[in-house]
């Protein structure tokens, strides 16, 4: 169906205003999760009010964590009780908004620590950083590198840190490793122009805490695969992605000079 630029929005325009990429509304129209019928006459996509709103509710499911496959399966199946999964999602908000006012108390406190020059514990760390952050990780990392410069580094910008770098801090790794989901259901392939950039985004997020070299990266990205617990926090973005990653960071690194599999901690 062919129509007037003027009948509706265009991808550029339609994603600025909801909030996503033009790259994240093409993958959504590739999959057939939010598919705009309507052209200009130069086959350009038109979405309509309609189609805005689908994408509203994708986003909402989105935000419920509930993966773009099933998400897709709710929108499209007729048989599917509407009223019932608005009371879920409903629900689920209040739980969301109860957890985030914890927070915020937890950030206050945090804030007046800060304020009175003390430094934040682990356990007031995991406060900002979430339920997936176990101080028990900070105490083993200590055990095994508390003897060399990279871990001095990080413990002087650690020092540095108020309670605010901290939650900027999870804002940041949490839209990084958001996007990193997105890319890897895109299809990146490790090696290719983009799958650099996000390996080199992804080194750069290392490096707030110590320097870091593409060989050093490359050692670190072993343990994604061969530590369960780090797998396991990678692949919440989608199955794979923690060995995908790591594909990613061994073919930015091979880019760069370094074999992956002789790399050294340099």
């Amino acid at each position: 169906m062919s129509t007037h630029a003027d009948d509706g929005l265009t991808v550029g325009r339609t994603a600025e205003l909801v909030g996503v990429s033009v790259r994240t509304l093409h993958h959504w129209d590739e999959i057939g999760l939010v598919s705009p019928e309507t052209r200009t006459w130069s086959d350009y996509r038109i979405y309509t009010a309609e189609d805005v709103a689908r994408i509203q509710r994708v986003l909402l499911y989105r935000e419920l964590g509930m993966p773009l496959a099933k998400i897709q399966q709710v929108l499209d199946d007729p048989e599917v009780d509407v009223a019932a999964h608005l009371e879920s999602q409903h629900a689920q908000l209040l739980d969301r908004i109860a957890r985030l006012q914890e927070m915020v108390s937890a950030v206050e406190q945090m804030m007046e620590a800060e304020n009175m020059g003390k430094r934040l514990t682990a356990e007031q760390q995991a406060e900002i950083l979430g339920s997936d952050w176990d101080p028990k990780w900070e105490e083993e990392a200590k055990e095994k590198w508390s003897d060399t410069p990279e871990w001095a580094q990080g413990e002087r910008v650690k020092e540095q840190m108020s309670a605010e770098d901290w939650k900027r801090v999870k804002e940041e790794v949490d839209a990084f490793e958001a996007e990193l989901g997105e890319a890897h259901r895109a299809g990146v392939q490790p090696g290719s122009a983009e799958g650099n950039r996000l390996a080199e985004a992804h080194r750069a997020s290392i490096g707030r805490w110590f320097d870091i070299t593409h060989s050093k990266h490359v050692l670190i990205a072993r343990s994604y695969v061969d530590d369960p617990r780090f797998a396991e926090h990678y692949d919440k973005q989608g199955a794979g992605v923690s060995a995908w990653l790591k594909a990613l960071i061994d073919e930015n690194a091979r880019g760069h000079g370094v074999d992956p599999e002789t790399a050294e901690w340099e």
